[in-house]
C-alpha cells in the first residue's frame, strides 16, 4: 500500500535497501519494529498468489543495456529475500509481462521502453514536443541543480535539520548521479561579548569538527 500511496517507487522497482533507508527515515511512513518487518512484508508479497493485482513481483537486479531484471519470480515463497540484501520489488505490471515474454521465448515490446528517452515537454522551441531539437531529438530542459537556504531556530536545530533532511536532502541525494553538498553557515552576534572560556571552547570544538573556517572578530 505505501509502494503505491507515496509512491515509493524508483520507476519500475525499488530496492529493498532503499525501502528499509526509506521506512527508517520518513516520519510520515508508519514505523516498523524492526527492518526485518519489512524483510516478512516483502517476502509474504511476492509469495501471493495474486501479486499481479495485489503486490509484486522480485528480482535479484536488473540490466541497465536491455532494461530486463535478472532472476525474476512471483508466486512462490523466498527465504533470501532480507532487508539488506541487493533484490529488487518490481511492479506486477512490468513483471508479469517480462514472465509472459520469458515464457513464450518472444520479447513482445522494446525491453527499454520504460526508460523516458526523452524529456517531458517544458514549453518553447519548435521542436516535435514543443521543445528545442538536437539532432531529432527534443532538447533537454529539465533543470539539474538546486540550491536553497534558510534560517534555523538556534533552539531547535537538529529538529528543524532533521526535517529538512528528510523532506528536501534525501529525495535529491536518492537520484541516479546526484551529488549533493550541504553546508551549514553560522553567525553569532553577542552584544556585550563572548567570555573568553567559551571563545576557547567553540575554537577548540569547531577545529576538531572541521569547519572550513571559523573565528571570532570584533564589529
Amino acid at each position: 500500500m505505501e509502494l503505491d500511496k507515496i509512491p515509493l517507487w524508483r520507476g519500475d522497482s525499488v530496492a529493498i535497501r532503499q525501502l528499509a533507508d526509506d521506512f527508517a527515515r520518513y516520519v510520515y511512513l508508519p514505523r516498523l519494529a524492526g527492518p526485518e518487518v519489512l524483510a516478512g512484508a516483502a517476502r509474504d508479497g511476492v509469495a501471493l498468489l495474486s501479486w499481479e493485482k495485489n503486490t509484486f513481483a522480485y528480482a535479484d537486479g536488473c540490466d541497465e543495456a536491455t532494461g530486463r531484471y535478472r532472476g525474476l519470480r512471483s508466486a512462490q515463497r523466498l527465504d533470501l529475500i532480507h532487508y539488506a540484501n541487493d533484490g529488487l520489488l518490481v511492479r506486477p505490471a512490468i513483471a508479469a509481462r517480462q514472465l509472459q515474454e520469458d515464457r513464450s521465448g518472444v520479447i513482445t515490446s522494446d525491453p527499454t521502453d520504460k526508460i523516458i528517452k526523452d524529456p517531458p515537454d517544458f514549453g518553447g522551441g519548435t521542436g516535435p514536443n514543443g521543445g528545442g531539437t538536437n539532432g531529432g531529438k527534443a532538447a533537454n530542459t529539465r533543470p539539474n541543480r538546486y540550491y536553497g537556504s534558510v534560517v534555523l531556530d538556534a533552539a531547535r536545530v537538529g529538529r528543524d535539520a532533521g526535517k529538512i533532511a528528510d523532506e528536501v536532502i534525501a529525495h535529491l541525494s536518492g537520484l541516479v548521479g546526484a551529488e549533493v553538498k550541504v553546508t551549514l553557515e553560522i553567525e553569532a552576534r553577542i552584544p556585550n561579548g563572548v567570555p573568553e572560556n567559551t571563545v576557547r571552547t567553540v575554537t577548540e570544538n569547531s577545529r576538531t569538527l572541521k569547519f572550513d573556517g571559523q573565528g571570532f572578530e570584533r564589529d
